[in-house]
């Protein structure tokens, strides 16, 4: 693992306030494509189906989640399906090949199988997300739109995200970071040989978020990626806006996970400490 870390610069002029994009729970054309059925459309979802890397998802992939994907095909953001690249309890992600010749990831989160509770637990809260109901559809397509919004606040803020491309009900394409044959590792599965810049590199990000008004909320050694000596954070569905009541826990088991895993490492990382950096105020680190 190279003992480099560059940092992603913000974009110039980007400031960030309480505002916050309407995010549109109301039907799809995903879901006016699923409701209509056209031939085309059912040709297309039986060779999905009839696909290797599809057969073992029929039971938990409705029509309204295949015409996603047909909507993204249509829509020139996927041209071809590779194999899966992570099978998670919410969520496959898929490698595919984008509609700039580019490999893509595709995650497709799957309606029946999520965790409903886990998900209002940091949807509620969210000023995003005040008026959702109690619909586990809803609540899914909220939550991965909400990935989506939160990939894109980060990226402006100078966090290196995956590049989010586009969304469609439950399915989100964005940037794969490495290839399925080479894929980046998570900070768990390395040799950190450098821990010290690594951490500083976190901690910056961290505090970048903050300012940008987001917590992570599940960030650990298992949502840091490392590719060709850049860290990447990973899996923002569940960021918070920093005006969500449990914002403040969620960052300090954030602090404590981040600090306890580069400690391991040999790095001097102290969780109060890092709290105290996030949360400093900008004008503190000019004096």
């Amino acid at each position: 693992m190279s003992d480099e870390f560059g940092l992603v610069e913000p974009q110039e002029g980007e400031a960030f306030g309480d505002e916050w994009e309407e995010i549109d729970l109301s039907d799809s054309a995903a879901d006016r494509i699923a409701k209509r059925k056209d031939r085309d459309f059912d040709e297309f979802r039986m060779r999905l189906k009839d696909a290797d890397q599809f057969k073992v998802e029929q039971s938990v992939f409705d029509d309204a989640t295949f015409a996603a994907i047909y909507k993204l095909v249509q829509d020139g953001y996927i041209n071809a399906f590779g194999g899966p690249i992570s099978t998670g309890k919410e969520a496959n992600v898929f490698e595919a090949l984008g509609g700039d010749e580019a490999d893509v990831a595709v995650k497709i989160y799957r309606i029946n199988a999520s965790d409903f509770r886990h998900m209002r637990d940091y949807l509620e809260g969210d000023p995003r997300f005040q008026s959702i109901g109690h619909d586990k559809g809803q609540v899914v397509m909220a939550w991965v739109r909400k990935e989506y919004a939160n990939l894109e606040r980060a990226q402006r803020a100078g966090v290196r995200v995956p590049n989010p491309i586009a969304v469609e009900r439950n399915v989100l394409v964005m940037e794969l970071v490495g290839h399925a044959d080479d894929r980046a590792r998570r900070l768990s599965e390395v040799n950190v040989e450098n821990p010290q810049t690594a951490f500083e590199v976190v901690r910056e990000y961290m505090r970048r978020l903050y300012r940008a008004g987001l917590v992570h909320g599940d960030l650990s050694e298992y949502n840091l990626i490392i590719h060709e000596g850049e860290l990447v954070v990973i899996d923002l569905g569940q960021a918070v806006t920093i005006h969500h009541p449990n914002a403040v826990s969620f960052l300090e088991r954030d602090c404590r996970n981040v600090a306890k895993f580069f400690s391991r490492q040999g790095a001097d990382a102290d969780a109060d400490q890092l709290f105290d950096f996030v949360t400093a105020e900008e004008e503190a680190d000019d004096e």
